[in-house]
């Protein structure tokens, strides 16, 4: 792939930034989805191990809303969401996702066990897990490090923003250096990080959205989810709101927000996501959310109505 310029943009397929569609299928030759589970973990910012209430956006199923059902055992959860997306794409492969909670918030041997069952399921070339910096002992770390060896593995991690303000106002309960420290234990043994960052958090502004990302495209990382906020009822950012503390962004204010991040990344830094899903009978804005293909699809006119491509304007600060 030739270096960026004003005259040829870097394509990947079709699309204009580094797609998780066009990576797999460069990885292995094939259509691959994630499916969607839901181990029964907790998480220490619940809990009280580290704080209580949880991170104020996310929901009682631990951003899990679209996982399978913790009531199923693994095996369940994964055949019937398996089953469910082969509807779409019947002849894909498959990454386990171990999304819902803290998903290495659990003693070794507990962990072991559930990722092991996933890897002895047909199909799967990999796992991807979701969890939170300052839940990385040594111990898991080299189980991680194990699973690298002979997996294809992600580990997904929830930064959400650099600001200290804003962490302590979604009671994030760890620092950014948390996040950092957790990257730089990870890269020593080469496994993949996916940063998940959210725009439209209570009250920050453009600019403090851009650094966000910016400072993402300056980490070790090799993977981002770029979230739009979605405000769910039950969660306790409903008081924020209620107390003026938190406004919706639109939805081509968010457009430009995206493709402004995009121009900052680095080529090779994979896109897992720029939008999100909630489920609608719990969503109370922005609606326009729901129309994810509008989003996206905007996204993509965007970026060539500016003639621009993921990493036009990356440089390594």
């Amino acid at each position: 792939m030739n270096s960026p310029t004003l005259s040829s943009p870097l394509l990947w397929g079709d699309k204009r930034f580094h797609t998780w569609n066009y990576e797999m299928r460069e990885q292995f030759n094939d259509k691959v989805f994630k499916v969607m589970l839901d181990a029964g973990f907790t998480c220490p910012n619940r809990d009280g191990s580290i704080a209580r209430g949880g991170c104020t956006f996310c929901s009682a199923r631990g951003s899990g809303d679209f996982a399978g059902s913790r009531r199923d055992d693994l095996i369940t959860q994964f055949n019937s969401i398996r089953d469910k997306q082969h509807e779409k794409w019947p002849h894909a492969r498959y990454i386990g996702y171990f999304q819902a909670y803290t998903n290495t918030y659990a003693p070794v041997d507990v962990l072991r066990e559930y990722y092991e069952v996933i890897l002895e399921q047909p199909g799967i070339v990999g796992l991807s897990i979701a969890t939170r910096p300052d839940c990385l002992p040594d111990d898991v770390i080299e189980y991680l490090a194990e699973l690298n060896e002979r997996t294809y593995l992600w580990v997904e991690m929830g930064l959400q923003t650099i600001h200290q303000e804003t962490s302590d106002l979604i009671n994030r309960a760890h620092d950014t250096q948390c996040f950092i420290d957790a990257v730089e234990k990870l890269r020593r043994h080469g496994i993949r990080v996916c940063a998940h960052i959210i725009f439209g958090l209570p009250q920050e502004t453009h600019e403090m959205m851009l650094e966000t990302g910016r400072a993402v495209a300056n980490m070790d990382v090799q993977g981002i989810k770029i979230h739009l906020l979605h405000l769910m009822k039950g969660t306790p950012m409903v008081r924020q709101y209620e107390a003026d503390l938190l406004r919706f962004l639109e939805q081509d204010e968010y457009i430009k927000l995206v493709a402004d991040t995009l121009e900052f990344l680095p080529p090779e830094m994979i896109v897992h996501r720029l939008t999100g899903d909630a489920p609608r009978k719990l969503l109370i804005g922005p609606m326009w959310s729901q129309e994810k293909w509008e989003v996206l699809n905007g996204i993509d006119a965007e970026l060539e109505a500016r003639d621009s491509w993921q990493g036009k304007y990356w440089r390594k600060v």
